[in-house]
């Protein structure tokens, strides 16, 4: 492979964090996807009717007892942000969530201590918040907060700011509401922001929760919902999708920064683009050739690639009889109508419905993803086409099985992403693969590493070694210099402390679940401190004691030298 070509507006994805139906977390979703599976599920009558689903409704044959929700998603850790058990019960649970994954994002970045220092950005959507909002004045009665704070608690308008100043972030932060493309819309608004530098760091992402409750929906025909909850892209017997719940965010920076500053980088930003159908369409609500095509090929042009090096598109698809073949058409055009059939086409929706404002952000995660591990998962439920689409007419075929991505040519990998909204704001952005990066050959210099990890609580630091423990046993083999140095300077220090000395990942594993490493923590109680090692003397000296760290530290040879070279005066 020839090597990538960059002119200077590229935009690195360095952080990636995400809760998606049946997915506790982005790498949960990823092996979900790889594996094909279809993460939404049957509701029991039990389940419907616990939840406040009349018999009548339960009994209606229109009504679809299938949800796409997660686990735990009422549970937040409001002391973490700094917040009272009042707050956090009036605020919006779309909020609560964002906090978390926001963080998460920033420590899979590597940047989470970094906040004071860095100018971050953030740029985010929610699905709309009006249930919650009733709720909560229904209850104002009952509650200990003035009534002013507590409508900005349960507005999701005011997500992005409360974030903001609970994190620090100092960047430009901006609610976004474009209805369904208004997660990719946030990533298009944090590029630009990195590109004008009004931040260093950009947080992109959105949310969508439907209800707390596990309720079904009622099925109403020639609308966007389909009659059994699943969504059948680009198949004959597609008639809509079903609205799931999920949340995503994106850590970015500009590539050249990211470059010079080692960051792990899951994947490239080409380039994005957003426009507006306007009135080239038959209505406010459907879809438009003219207004798809003309962001596609914008975003082409913005990254100065060929659409002929695109080899995947994550298509907004919904499955509507409408909607499909009006995308399919525009990618057509949008790619010269190459009769090569070089593009491979899915939609996560097929996974995991439909989740709104954050349906552009967990097809771009899943885009992410697919790059960085060089796998195009299915997309389900296509058997034959749907006959209004014109698959004959451009390169794109349906990509029904987990496929190894492999490059054509010289070109790198590369992908688009489309998320369309109601009212007709498009966005469109081109994903490239990582560049290699060289190692820095730390990993055989070492025979020993330090690993610190640090929690507010006991029983977070304890649940942070189990989490750190399945990950490893789960995961690939991976950099121990590159997670000593990551968990030692890209996470904030907290009270409660555990250090571990060994030589292997399966050693450190052994260490995480031994009885005695989670019994014993620090707890710091000052601040700006210096640590100092030092060997002890009292008569425990040994020859060679410090050999192997004057053969392997080169901090620690260099001040023995020095302190030899003055013995010798």
């Amino acid at each position: 492979m020839s090597e990538n070509i960059y002119n200077g507006l590229e935009i690195a994805v360095i952080g990636v964090s995400g809760q998606f139906p049946g997915s506790s977390n982005s790498s949960t979703y990823w092996q979900h996807l790889r594996e094909g599976k279809e993460l939404i599920r049957n509701l029991s009558d039990v389940e419907l009717e616990a939840s406040g689903v009349s018999k009548a409704e339960l009994s209606d044959d229109a009504y679809v007892k299938m949800t796409g929700d997660f686990a735990d998603k009422d549970k937040f850790d409001h002391s973490f942000f700094g917040y009272t058990d009042h707050e956090a019960a009036t605020m919006d649970p779309q909020i609560r969530l964002f906090h978390q994954n926001c963080w998460k994002a920033l420590e899979d970045a590597g940047y989470a201590s970094s906040i004071d220092k860095k100018k971050i950005g953030l740029f985010a959507g929610a699905s709309s918040s009006a249930n919650w909002k009733l709720h909560v004045m229904a209850n104002q009665d009952k509650s200990l907060l003035d009534p002013f704070y507590a409508s900005q608690l349960s507005n999701s308008n005011f997500m992005s700011t409360l974030v903001s100043h609970k994190l620090n972030l100092r960047g430009p932060s901006l609610f976004v509401d474009t209805a369904c493309s208004t997660s990719l819309v946030a990533v298009h608004l944090a590029a630009r922001s990195l590109l004008t530098r009004e931040c260093t760091i950009a947080l992109a992402g959105g949310i969508c929760l439907t209800t707390h409750k596990k309720k079904g929906y009622l099925y109403r025909p020639d609308m966007v919902v389909s009659s059994d909850g699943h969504c059948r892209t680009f198949d004959a017997k597609s008639e809509g999708t079903m609205f799931s719940d999920g949340v995503g965010v994106v850590v970015l920076k500009r590539l050249t920064e990211a470059l010079k500053d080692n960051d792990h980088i899951y994947a490239v930003i080409k380039s994005t683009a957003v426009n507006n159908d306007g009135n080239q369409k038959v209505g406010y609500t459907a879809p438009s050739v003219n207004g798809q095509l003309e962001c596609i090929k914008m975003a082409h042009q913005i990254a100065g690639v060929d659409p002929a090096t695109i080899s995947y598109v994550e298509a907004h698809g919904t499955g509507t009889k409408l909607g499909d073949p009006i995308e399919v058409e525009a990618l057509n055009i949008a790619f010269n109508r190459s009769p090569a059939k070089h593009c491979a086409l899915g939609s996560v929706k097929s996974n995991i419905g439909h989740l709104d404002a954050a349906a552009g952000i967990a097809g771009l995660i899943k885009t992410v993803l697919s790059l960085k591990h060089q796998q195009i998962p299915a997309s389900l439920h296509y058997q034959e086409a749907n006959p209004s689409i014109d698959f004959e007419g451009g390169p794109f075929y349906v990509n029904t099985e987990l496929a190894d991505w492999k490059r054509t040519g010289d070109s790198p990998l590369r992908a688009g992403v489309s998320s369309f909204g109601v009212g007709g704001t498009n966005a469109h952005v081109i994903l490239e693969e990582a560049p290699l990066v060289q190692q820095q050959g730390d990993e055989l210099s070492r025979k020993y590493k330090i690993l610190t990890i640090s929690a507010k609580t006991e029983t977070a630091l304890l649940r942070y070694m189990t989490e750190l423990s399945d990950f490893l046993i789960a995961g690939p083999e991976v950099s121990q210099a590159d997670l000593c140095y990551t968990l030692q300077v890209g996470r904030k220090d907290f009270t409660y402390r555990k250090s571990l000395v060994y030589q292997d990942q399966e050693e450190l594993v052994q260490l995480l679940n031994s009885g005695l490493a989670r019994q014993s923590f620090v707890k710091s109680r000052e601040r700006g401190r210096s640590v100092v090692f030092m060997f002890s003397g009292a008569g425990s000296q040994y020859v060679n004691m410090g050999k192997d760290l004057y053969a392997q530290e080169a901090v620690f040879r260099t001040e023995m030298d020095k302190g030899f070279s003055e013995l010798k005066r």
